[in-house]
């Protein structure tokens, strides 16, 4: 097993000009294995790097309130069941930028073996981890800690794996064995609910069915098979620091341990998991096109002192060097004189430039693009 050394993580605690955190955040990243590697380590008290200023977010959280969930059962044979799904999402969208979804057609087994591949490629001896550890983006497949670990004000208390699924797959090989049929199983069915999804979308706007699903910047399909490990002081930092998703559409499965928020009238709403859905949010991309229709909204992820927590997010974008130059903009057919465009044209390549200049600094990436 590989262990990280006091003298690689301790590198100050007290708040003083000693403190060197780019030398911090570097020791952990060479180490390769991640947060789990920390725990593994046997500490009892966390990284600075990790110190988070959320403990100052004195925003309330709504213990009454709860993300809408609906229903997708015989949407494609009968058609009022269907308008009144259209209509659920068509709300949910503009009013709360999440949802959950149940009765979507992935089989509960599928949702279950997909949690698990994750925990198991995490779970693995740190040796065996670091072989697919890396920070080129490029990558189709790489295991990370914290994505924009240089830029963020505080690191998350959470390792990664991810997959680029479309429009270059990788091959089989590429995946680790642990999980690689799972992955594959699991990417190919929530590929086709997101155009469903997609489906639906574009009919609550008014739009032809097709529409969304056949906009090339957001034909891009990633997975983040995310493992928050139980956490020493979960009251000083955060399992994801409070952020929009910078996507289309993003479909997360998250197991039964809770953790989850999302900002609802400025109030903080517990994403009760509900095993066998899945939750479906609003993606920065989506609000741009739609001129503010429906809205990506601030969520973050509560750190515990139980765990691991495992979630798989899988987002809709096209990051490709062709998909993600080309220029998109406030749907033509949503604007009106009532209605005046929101936001400039841009590409997705620029957006994405914005997110990793700024990290996860509790901003949205669009608001350089309004008008």
């Amino acid at each position: 097993m590989v262990t990280i050394t006091s003298k690689q993580l301790d590198l100050g605690t007290d708040k003083d000009s000693t403190y060197d955190r780019i030398a911090e955040l570097k020791a952990f990243d060479e180490t390769k294995i991640g947060v789990k590697g920390i725990l593994e380590s046997g500490v009892t008290k966390i990284p600075r790097m990790f110190y988070s200023a959320k403990v100052e977010d004195h925003t309330e959280t709504s213990a009454k309130l709860s993300l809408p969930i609906i229903d997708l059962q015989d949407i494609d044979t009968n058609s009022s069941l269907r308008a009144e799904a259209v209509d659920k999402i068509r709300s949910a969208s503009k009013e709360w930028g999440f949802f959950q979804l149940v009765n979507h057609g992935i089989g509960v087994e599928v949702l279950d073996e997909m949690i698990c591949g994750v925990r198991r490629f995490h779970e693995q001896d740190g040796e065996v981890r670091k072989e697919f550890y890396s920070r080129d983006n490029n990558k189709r497949v790489r295991y990370f800690s914290n994505g924009t670990l240089f830029q963020d004000p505080a690191a998350n208390w959470k390792d990664t794996i991810s997959f680029f699924m479309t429009p270059d797959p990788p091959s089989p090989e590429e995946i680790p064995a642990v999980c690689r049929d799972i992955v594959i199983e699991y990417s190919e069915k929530v590929r086709a609910l997101g155009f469903t999804i997609f489906e639906l979308m574009s009919e609550a706007l008014g739009l032809r069915s097709s529409y969304l699903k056949e906009l090339e910047p957001a034909d891009g399909q990633f997975l983040l098979g995310q493992y928050y490990p139980p956490c020493p002081e979960p009251e000083l930092t955060m399992g994801t620091s409070k952020h929009t998703d910078t996507s289309f559409l993003t479909i997360l499965l998250q197991d039964q341990m809770g953790g989850l928020q999302v900002l609802h009238e400025n109030q903080w709403v517990d994403v009760h998991p509900v095993h066998g859905s899945l939750v479906v949010n609003i993606g920065d991309f989506l609000q741009l096109i739609t001129n503010d229709l429906f809205a990506s909204v601030y969520h973050r992820v509560l750190s515990r002192h139980t765990g691991p927590r495992i979630s798989v997010a899988t987002f809709f974008v096209n990051k490709s060097p062709h998909g993600g130059s080309k220029v998109i903009g406030p749907i033509k057919e949503l604007l009106s004189k009532d209605n005046p465009p929101m936001y400039r044209d841009t590409t997705v390549r620029d957006v994405y430039a914005r997110y990793f200049e700024k990290g996860l600094d509790g901003t949205s990436s669009l608001t350089p693009f309004r008008l």
